[in-house]
């Protein structure tokens, strides 16, 4: 009985060194495996650097990139790219019946109508979060305010003082709405929003609420939701 008792020890004991020595076996090549894949990692990312490095610094890839870029569309520059003309509703909205260009680019734009109701305008954005700016603004950057559904109320120096106040008050109560001086437009008083546009008599005109009402955020928005806060502000 003592033989066969120690005979079965040592094998248990040599089966258990065996599993052992394949255990450390299995962790040995676990953290080869390991390291080697991160040593494909780690070289990987250093040839992408390179890569990128090489690609910024390369005055050829750059042009490459600038060719692709609508931004630097030399064809695009200095046009609004819209075509079409205003087709005068029975309310007097005048809508716009033609295409209006939606290109990002750098510099000033041409535009067919006064203020613009759309077309290519800058990358960046005129704020109109219900801002009201003393001074004229730049056409490109509120075109692109109200293709994110903002209304832009614009007046003259033949506007009354009294409707200029109670419109500056109706901006600021209204989110996506916007409002500044503009010279050069046919009427005293005139609201716009992408692709529309109406002339209204007085802040009290009936107009004036059906627009905000129809326009902010309406179902002309190109882009619904955009913001109309972190853009330029003048």
């Amino acid at each position: 009985m003592g033989s066969d008792s120690n005979s079965s020890s040592a094998a248990r004991k040599a089966r258990v060194d065996e599993m052992r020595r394949a255990e450390r076996a299995r962790e040995r090549r676990t953290r080869m495996l390991t390291v080697a894949a991160s040593v494909v990692v780690v070289a990987g990312l250093v040839v992408g650097g390179v890569v990128l490095l090489r690609a910024q610094s390369d005055p050829d890839t750059k042009n490459a990139s600038a060719k692709k870029d609508p931004a630097g569309d030399a064809k695009n520059a200095g046009t609004s790219g819209d075509t079409g003309h205003f087709t005068t509703g029975k309310d007097g909205v005048r809508v716009w019946s033609g295409k209006l260009s939606r290109t990002h680019v750098p510099t000033k734009v041409s535009y067919p109508m006064h203020p613009p109701v759309g077309g290519n305008h800058n990358p960046v954005w005129l704020d109109c979060n219900g801002d009201v700016y003393k001074d004229a603004v730049q056409d490109e950057n509120a075109v692109h305010a109200l293709e994110h559904g903002a209304v832009w109320v614009t007046y003259t120096a033949q506007a009354k003082k009294a409707d200029v106040d109670a419109l500056a008050a109706k901006v600021k109560q209204t989110p996506y709405s916007l409002m500044s001086p503009y010279a050069d437009q046919d009427a005293p008083l005139m609201l716009s929003a992408w692709g529309h546009q109406v002339a209204v008599k007085s802040a009290s005109d009936p107009e004036v609420g059906r627009f905000f009402a129809s326009y902010v955020q309406g179902k002309q928005t190109p882009e619904p939701g955009a913001s109309c806060t972190g853009g330029a502000m003048k």
